[in-house]
């Protein structure tokens, strides 16, 4: 497996508090990680250090083959971010919102581009409403797409469904899924851990500042007690590994 992010011993504090505590991990070229942990667990400050947004106290980061702290404009020009939070200028349409990214990014043909991305997400129809009259999940796609102008190999996605609805979280789900189809590496973090068990080809949980455990789901599962038969066997969810994990952890 082609690795395209490699991290040992990551560290980070914030004034007297260490948030990551030697973090290890590993993430293979068109997969899909998923990084699961609780609200202050260090997700986002890890996602902001991969994305060069942070630098790190301690341990190595490597983002398709370059350091994040030395050479941070070569690990930008192979990521985008997407944070929790959808980053669209709403007095523009959506061909406005990704011709003005185009732009910045010096492409050709802007216009073109634009098009594209409004095809390839679903958004043609809407392509001439202002951003402000989006709904949750069409905001969502649209600010995916914002990240994808200029053909990033790596997208980050920071709890890209929180706020949303039931429907609009099954639109993004859709969205990530393609992406990874067409061979983009996809870094995730959420609280969802339906949404993990649905997305992930490998998935990491960090608790308390550290890796904790990582794996597929099917290896992650076997870290949890056998099942109990009684009329039929019940094969544990993602959400019932977490909990025996961390639970686990915190009695130790």
């Amino acid at each position: 497996m082609e690795k395209l992010i490699e991290v040992e011993g990551l560290r980070k504090s914030f004034k007297d508090t260490e948030v990551l505590k030697g973090v290890d991990l590993e993430v293979g070229r068109g997969e899909i990680f998923a990084l699961l942990g609780s609200n202050g667990a260090g997700k986002t400050t890890m996602v902001r250090i991969l994305t060069t947004l942070l630098k790190p106290d301690g341990g190595t980061a490597n983002v398709n083959g370059c350091d994040v702290a030395s050479q941070p404009d070569r690990v930008r020009q192979s990521i985008s971010l997407t944070g929790q939070f959808a980053a669209v200028d709403e007095i523009l349409t959506g061909r406005e919102n990704l011709i003005m990214i185009a732009k910045l990014r010096h492409l050709k043909n802007p216009r073109q581009v634009a098009d594209r991305m409004l095809q390839r997400f679903g958004l043609t129809d809407a392509a001439d409403r202002k951003a402000v009259t989006y709904s949750g999940g069409m905001r969502r796609r649209l600010d995916i797409a914002l990240s994808l102008v200029g053909n990033p190999q790596i997208i980050f996605l920071d709890e890209p469904t929180t706020g949303l609805d039931p429907e609009a979280r099954i639109e993004v789900w859709k969205t990530v899924k393609e992406l990874a189809g067409g061979g983009t590496t996809i870094f995730l973090t959420t609280q969802y851990l339906e949404e993990a068990e649905q997305l992930a080809d490998r998935i990491a949980i960090l608790h308390e500042g550290r890796i904790i455990a990582s794996g597929t789901l099917s290896e992650l599962k076997k870290l949890f007690p056998s099942a109990k038969v009684e009329y039929v066997e019940k094969q544990p969810t993602l959400e019932e590994i977490f909990l025996a994990i961390v639970g686990k952890k915190e009695a130790m």
